[in-house]
């Protein structure tokens, strides 16, 4: 039996050769600018918005798309088919249930495409639908979206009435920025009440489940504030018949300034999918007229999230990642500390072009703090967040710029931000501080899991990491609240939720990165616990992955393994003092080994999140930069260790 030390040396060549193989793959792809920038995927719901969307500006005439948008139609219809289930349904990842929104805007976008309703498949998905509950099961922004072509009852959809943009309490600032970025927007389109076109005799009637109710449930409690907002939405619905009309003029003209305002040096209204395509609508509704500049604008960032090539599909983004993507790779390789300098310096200088430097809606709470940070997205001035933020001020640790005196003044900017940023909690959240009105997650039109911005442990973890390894001392007093709040939240089986990835696995590698950069002892019990929560789920095969209905159980669900959710585990067991465990090996093992030939893992697997529940997404260089990342934190960790091995 080998000791372990040779398993140790072994590993060591090993993960040496695996590293130069995955950073060179990595160095090839970066831009001549400096940046990394991978495709991001989601589930067939945006081909299917797509569609719909085409429905929208080009309905077809007397039954026939113009050919242009017929082809691109084809193309959407073919992506949406290549993911329907056996049972008929679609899925929101990879190897989940059928889920009934999914499945209902699938039907929708086929069936408007052109295919009929006795074509097996869409017998098939029908029938599903059916079994999950048919129409009346759609969550509320199917619905709306539904009704605006007149298939479903507006009476039975959620009022979303641009007057909320009048409220006090800087009401709008309550909700999460994603979520004020839809409402804003996509009130316009509601009140506007449009009946856009659809082909002659189009219906969804066979979707319809009989005796299903077409209202939204309410609690069987008396008094709750569901059943409270579900009288304030019938109050809206009789005031939109009889109110002042004036009020509504006046509102809506409101909501149509702030929604052109966030269009300024963005790339999009939010950068991301829904808000991009309803700000499209909006302005239609407003009366801007296709060749309009801002409605052109605004069509060609929105089509620019669109993959149609022969290499890799048709697909739509819901965003794009460069920021986020450029930060963890420059992270990794920097981890290496055999990152070519030039190569950190150029991504270095890009990272430093891209720092936010106006007032977004992140000032509606804290107005007097000077701007910073960095968005997810090329271009999302009004949206800087925490976590992407925190990751560029750690790639910062070994990306030096060409300007030595402006890194270090940008990094001075970036930290005071993230300090202001600091919820009364002690915890961090994405875009927001104290965005927590949990109330507001009763409103009707709440229902896709996302109203709200609380503090969650993965970005609070990274944030403690980027801060103390920026020079903050451990007894900061954030230092100290943030260590309170992760202490507070820790999971009763030692694990951590992950907001941002999925899921425990996640929240756990990045709240002890956290915790022990501030100065905890391996040897806490919190930290300890933790340890053997992740060794507790590893796989056979030495990886760790973790499914998507982690969420819906609220408990860590197997999966099979994957590279990115395994270095995330290497990462925890390092993080928690774990250099010597057999847990630990197998792992290392498990990567070096799953390694392509071209220095790639392959993934497919969704791990990242978006909506809980709802969306989630699939990075997809994920599955290079974090096994990088495990593989060179090993080393580092583990090179001159020749301690045994322990089961």
């Amino acid at each position: 039996m080998k000791s372990s030390l040779q398993i140790s040396d072994s590993l060591n060549l090993a993960s040496a050769d695996a590293i130069r193989r995955v950073s060179n793959a990595l160095l090839q792809r970066q831009s001549s600018e400096g940046f990394w920038w991978a495709d991001l995927r989601a589930d067939s719901t945006l081909e299917s918005d797509y569609i719909m969307m085409e429905l929208w500006l080009h309905p077809p005439v007397d039954g026939v798309w113009n050919p242009p948008t017929r082809a691109k139609v084809d193309r959407a219809v073919n992506a949406i088919l290549a993911r329907q289930l056996d049972d008929g349904g679609f899925n929101i990842y990879l190897g989940g249930p059928s889920e009934v929104n999914a499945s209902i805007k699938a039907y929708f976008a086929l069936k408007v495409a052109g295919m009929p309703a006795s074509d097996p498949r869409m017998q098939h998905l029908c029938g599903r639908i059916r079994e999950l509950g048919g129409l009346q099961a759609a969550n509320s922004y199917v619905r709306i979206n539904l009704s605006l072509f007149d298939l479903y009852p507006r009476a039975a959809c959620p009022s979303i009435p641009p007057e909320i943009i009048l409220l006090p309490f800087n009401f709008i600032y309550q909700m999460s920025s994603w979520t004020r970025a839809i409402v804003i927007s996509l009130s316009i389109v509601h009140a506007s009440n449009p009946h856009r076109p659809v082909p002659a005799g189009f219906n969804l009637e066979e979707l319809y489940l009989p005796g299903a109710p077409m209202l939204p449930k309410r609690d069987r409690r008396l008094f709750s504030w569901r059943n409270c907002f579900l009288v304030v939405d019938r109050c809206l619905k009789a005031y939109e018949r009889v109110g002042p009309k004036s009020l509504r003029t006046f509102a809506m003209n409101k909501c149509a300034h702030w929604m052109i305002r966030h269009f300024e040096a963005s790339d999009g209204l939010g950068a991301i999918y829904p808000s991009m395509q309803y700000a499209i609508m909006a302005l239609d509704m407003l009366g801007y007229s296709a060749e309009h500049p801002l409605r052109v604008e605004a069509e060609r960032q929105f089509n620019h999230l669109m993959v149609d090539d022969a290499a890799r599909g048709f697909y739509m983004q819901p965003c794009f990642s460069p920021v986020w993507d450029t930060a963890i790779a420059a992270f990794a390789l920097g981890e290496t500390e055999d990152a070519p300098f030039a190569v950190l310096r150029r991504t270095a200088d890009w990272l430093l072009s891209k720092e936010v430097r106006r007032k977004g809606d992140w000032s509606a709470k804290r107005p007097h703090i000077e701007p910073s940070g960095w968005a997810f997205e090329f271009n999302n001035d009004f949206y800087p967040d925490v976590d992407d933020t925190a990751m560029v001020l750690l790639a910062f640790e070994k990306a030096r710029g060409s300007d030595p005196t402006a890194q270090r003044a940008c990094e001075k900017r970036a930290i005071e931000w993230l300090l202001a940023m600091q919820s009364s909690d002690g915890g961090w959240a994405a875009f927001d501080v104290n965005n927590n009105w949990k109330i507001l997650s009763h409103v009707p039109f709440a229902d896709h899991n996302a109203m709200l911005d609380p503090s969650c442990p993965d970005i609070t973890g990274r944030v403690l990491e980027a801060l103390v390894r920026c020079g903050l001392e451990t007894t900061h007093p954030a230092v100290k609240r943030a260590v309170n709040y992760l202490l507070r939240v820790q999971e009763s089986d030692g694990s951590w939720y992950g907001r941002w990835g999925v899921n425990y696995i996640y929240g756990t590698f990045l709240a002890l990165r956290g915790l022990r950069a501030a100065g905890l002892s391996e040897n806490e019990p919190c930290i300890q616990q933790a340890l053997e929560f992740i060794r507790a789920y590893q796989n056979q095969d030495g990886g760790w992955g973790e499914s998507c209905a982690s969420y819906d159980e609220n408990r860590f669900i197997p999966n099979s393994s994957t590279p990115s959710q395994t270095a995330w585990a290497i990462l925890a067991l390092l993080a928690g003092g774990d250099i010597r465990s057999e847990s630990l090996y197998n792992g290392v093992e498990y990567l070096v080994r799953t390694q392509q030939p071209d220095g790639n893992w392959n993934e497919n697997y969704c791990t990242g999140t978006g909506f809980p529940r709802v969306f989630y997404l699939a990075y997809t260089d994920y599955r290079n930069t974090f096994p990088l990342l495990a593989l060179a934190t090993y080393m580092k960790a583990t090179a001159s260790s020749g301690e045994e091995l322990v089961a």
